[in-house]
């Protein structure tokens, strides 16, 4: 819509702002316009940037099982941390609160995202279905705070997979002696890798999702079924575990209510679900359906997550029980050798140096790999909502610099968390557990608005058990909401500095006029066209008389000019892009009016004067009165609330759209 003309872009600037139509694809800003409220981000035609995984043509699919290993390279890879870190929080009460973390997985997260999957089928979560609650800047600040928690459960997701892998591979038997006291380089190393394959340009194959997974959890039954058997074949395991347990806790009611209390500290094992989510749009539905109504692929998402949900369950209750009955307690602290590694101390310790190296490298390649998973989380998250706000620079739309800015921000969650697991398991679980809590409540209220009651209180109740979680864990492990707090703080300042940068930016994406409205053009298109910015009042024959009269004598106007009006109604100033539609009418029997309705007045005025001068060939002028008052309040009120000093905020919208003064519309204040 703008004719903005810029210089050719460097070869590296293309490189990296590849994704950019109008500058890695040598296009002019002319020939660009932002995508609609209701459209995708640049990318891949479905909502993901390129680097998104999933790897198929959205209208081919895959099957639901297939794509199930795409979440599965993040929720089953927990498996590499989640024994231990359970070991260490509940002590030989591990097996029991694991049962309760199941229990909360199956009977809560599981029927929520369900849900979720029927009211988000195009794989937007949780987070748009509570957009659409809350309108204005109060909407706007909730998905920013949402958003600061989802980052921190990605980026949180990259550290500690890469942490942990570094852990697998330097505690291998091994290569130990000579990676000793490299745990943090070795971590850095795989962040750099991890970001390096995505600047290149990364498209991942859902096979090489398939294969990790299926290797990976192959590998895992082999390693369950041998402790199970020397669980069974040493009875005294059991029985010394029993006794310990009946003389630390005593009865079985005190162990329930000690694992309620130590359960929130598990709640990284409820990990998966958004990205289970998230992938929806992969999954191949029935023949002929629509994205109207997809029901073959909400069925089949349905299916996913029961299916991930059930092997998870499965293997978390088993490699708690085997590695709490079979490893030395001192093993799982810091420094030990089951410490981050519970199973692969078991693979090793029970199956040999072979298998468990080849455990090291299956359990290393998943880590890494659900790092990837989150890397593109995170790449397909941010571009769905902060450009659209007009809180991202234009370039976050690209894929290339966006990695750099999250590879550098793990480079200092690894630094500030000396690239420990369990450090950065609070962090983990409080991402986790603020957004499930955020997909539990917004299932609540989408069941209450469809006035299903028993869904509604079945869900309040899911809701409440999670709040509680999240709260426990907060007070407990503070270092999570600390530092989703530092990515809240982060993503709401450079969102707010980026749209005051973006603020005289047109933001229009198109312009379209009705029957009326087209033919006042085209009767002004054989003399000069003439238009005069009114903020509507009456709207009586007195209010449109007065200000022709008021312009004519402003600018020394003849009576033989001829004027049609402009009104513009500001809708929700807190968005930034959108289409106009441009209606007219005749009131009065006298006075042409044109209205539009828009995010902000002077957007709405230059789009509009752009639109009139490339559809007729001719400069438009406009003409408008200064606004009394103080020019740093008229900002803010525009910044705010689409308003305020109207005049110079127009002007200014044009000269960025149109460089050129002799082919720029004209605008008269007086």
């Amino acid at each position: 819509m703008a004719t903005t003309e810029h210089p050719p872009p460097s070869r590296l600037r293309a490189w990296m702002l590849e994704g950019l139509s109008d500058m890695a694809k040598g296009q002019n800003q002319q020939t660009r316009r932002p995508p609609r409220n209701d459209e995708p981000p640049e990318g891949n035609g479905n909502g993901q940037p390129e680097a998104k995984k999933g790897t198929a043509p959205e209208h081919e699919g895959q099957r639901w099982y297939r794509v199930m290993c795409l979440t599965g390279v993040d929720y089953f890879s927990t498996l590499g941390y989640q024994p231990g870190i359970a070991a260490l929080a509940a002590g030989l009460l591990s097996p029991i609160a694991t049962i309760v973390l199941v229990v909360v997985t199956l009977a809560g997260a599981l029927p929520v995202y369900r849900r979720v999957a029927e009211e988000s089928p195009h794989g937007q979560g949780s987070i748009a279905m509570l957009e659409r609650l809350l309108t204005f800047w109060k909407g706007k600040l909730f998905v920013l705070t949402l958003l600061g928690f989802a980052a921190t459960d990605f980026l949180i997701t990259i550290t500690l997979s890469a942490a942990d892998a570094s852990t697998h591979l330097v505690e291998n038997p091994h290569l130990n002696s000579a990676l000793h006291d490299q745990q943090m380089l070795i971590t850095l190393v795989l962040v750099a890798l991890l970001g390096a394959v995505f600047l290149k340009g990364f498209l991942e194959a859902i096979g090489v999702a398939v294969a990790l997974v299926g290797l990976y959890l192959a590998l895992n039954v082999v390693v369950v079924a041998v402790g199970l058997w020397h669980v069974v074949t040493a009875g005294h395991v059991v029985t010394d575990w029993s006794t310990a347990l009946t003389a630390e806790h005593g009865n079985v009611f005190v162990m329930i209510g000690l694992a309620l209390v130590v359960f929130p500290k598990l709640a990284l094992g409820l990990s998966g679900f958004e990205t289970g989510v998230a992938v929806m749009p992969h999954v191949k539905g029935d023949p002929g359906e629509t994205e109207e109504n997809p029901a073959g692929r909400i069925r089949d998402t349905k299916k996913l997550l029961t299916t991930a949900a059930l092997i998870m369950s499965a293997f978390l209750i088993a490699t708690s029980f085997i590695t709490t009955l079979l490893i030395p307690e001192k093993e799982f602290e810091s420094g030990g050798q089951a410490n981050g590694r519970a199973l692969a101390f078991l693979a090793h310790e029970y199956l040999g140096g072979a298998f468990g190296t080849v455990y090291d490298i299956s359990t290393i390649a998943i880590l890494w790999f659900a790092g990837a998973s989150a890397m593109a989380g995170l790449l397909n998250l941010m571009p769905r909502y902060l450009p659209r706000y007009g809180m991202a620079p234009h370039w976050a739309r690209a894929v290339r610099p966006m990695v750099i800015v999250f590879t550098l921000v793990a480079f200092l969650v690894t630094w500030i968390f000396d690239a420990d697991v369990d450090a950065q398991g609070g962090a983990y679980a409080t991402g986790v557990l603020v957004l499930i809590s955020s997909a539990a409540i917004a299932v609540t209220i989408a069941a209450r608005k469809a006035g299903q009651r028993g869904w509604t209180i079945g869900f309040a109740v899911i809701s409440v058990v999670f709040l509680y979680t999240t709260v426990v864990n907060v007070i407990e492990r503070p270092d999570g909401v600390k530092i989703g707090a530092c990515f809240i703080a982060g993503i709401i300042l450079v969102s707010l500095l980026s749209r005051l940068a973006r603020a005289f930016e047109l933001r229009v994406t198109s312009v379209t006029l009705d029957p009326m409205a087209d033919r006042f053009i085209r009767d002004m298109a054989s003399r000069k066209i003439r238009f005069i910015a009114n903020e509507p009042d009456n709207r009586d024959r007195a209010e449109y008389r007065e200000k022709i009269e008021q312009i004519r004598q402003d600018n020394d106007l003849t009576e033989q000019d001829d004027f049609v009006f402009v009104e513009v109604t500001v809708t929700d100033p807190s968005e930034f892009e959108a289409g106009l539609t441009v209606r007219g009418e005749v009131l009065h029997q006298r006075y042409r009016v044109l209205t539009v309705e828009s995010s902000s007045v002077p957007n709405a005025l230059a789009a509009l004067l752009l639109h009139v001068r490339d559809t007729t060939n001719r400069i438009p002028h406009i003409y408008l009165e200064w606004t009394e008052g103080s020019p740093f309040a008229h900002f803010l009120r525009f910044f705010l609330f689409g308003q305020g000093e109207v005049a110079p905020v127009t002007r200014e919208v044009l000269r960025e759209a149109e460089p050129d003064r002799a082919n720029r519309p004209k605008v008269h204040t007086a």
